[in-house]
């Protein structure tokens, strides 16, 4: 009986450890996060993207085997119709490694918000929600 009340002890304690961590690996998906100081100059070699330098930009890391990219898509889509100024990129991981690298994308779908002066603002892995997205470029575009 004791081998049985050992292995229940065990595995509620590995249930209850993976939900931990699940509960907040989920609670920081999709988050933007402040990433740069605006009193810096741009730290990364991002030339190739051709950012826009009257505004913000948004660029979006994505790959045809992305399924959470779609969403990803619809949800910046949906922000910047609403918005005049902002510039949006999706640039292919699959095609343009090197940009990947540079800016340290590990998975996707990964988002960045860089200011008109090219420094990287704001960085989201997963989803970001829509009124996030929309209040980060609103200081941006103020």
């Amino acid at each position: 009986m004791s081998a049985v009340l050992t292995a229940s002890v065990a595995i509620a304690a590995s249930l209850a450890a993976a939900s931990v961590w699940g509960g907040l690996h989920n609670r920081r998906a999709g988050v933007l996060r402040h990433t740069h100081d605006p009193q810096q100059p741009a730290a990364a070699d991002i030339s190739g993207l051709e950012l826009s330098s009257t505004g913000p930009t948004v660029v979006h890391f994505t790959a045809t085997w992305c399924g959470p990219c779609a969403a990803v898509r619809r949800v910046i889509g949906g922000v910047l119709a609403d918005l005049s100024g902002v510039k949006h990129l999706e640039v292919d991981m699959d095609a343009n490694p090197a940009a990947a690298r540079q800016l340290s994308v590990l998975s996707l779908p990964t988002t960045f918000i860089f200011d008109a002066e090219g420094r990287q603002r704001y960085r989201s892995a997963g989803v970001p929600k829509a009124a996030d997205l929309r209040a980060a470029l609103d200081l941006l575009l103020t």
